[in-house]
């Protein structure tokens, strides 16, 4: 099982910063079923994409934010910038395709 590695608004943007390449941020809750199923799907759909994980139960502030009303939500940063939003299906090929279609696109202005 691939570990999501936890993020809380006190170190979000210095750990994304370090960390190359692509980076997926998942935006849930424990108690959310669509969160854990989205959660589940990312490992398959986001090979060789770093993930992390915000509790906004317990980060409220980043939740805010990034205008986060509805989970599961997804941010996909490159090199530590973020670059877009990601919404689709918490399926594997939804999200690789998905992903692959906002690397294609210019970066957008962080919430």
């Amino acid at each position: 099982m691939t570990v999501f590695a936890p993020l809380t608004e006190f170190d979000f943007h210095p750990r994304l910063a370090a960390t190359p390449g692509v980076s997926l941020v998942l935006f849930g809750s424990p108690a959310c079923g669509a969160c854990r199923r989205m959660e589940a799907a990312l490992p398959k759909g986001a090979e060789g994409v770093s993930l992390f994980k915000v509790d906004v139960q317990r980060s409220t502030a980043l939740a805010r934010q990034f205008d986060v009303f509805h989970l599961p939500a997804l941010f996909l940063f490159v090199a530590g910038r973020y670059h877009a939003e990601i919404r689709c299906e918490a399926l594997p090929e939804a999200i690789r395709d998905t992903i692959k279609a906002a690397l294609a696109m210019p970066p957008e202005e962080e919430p």
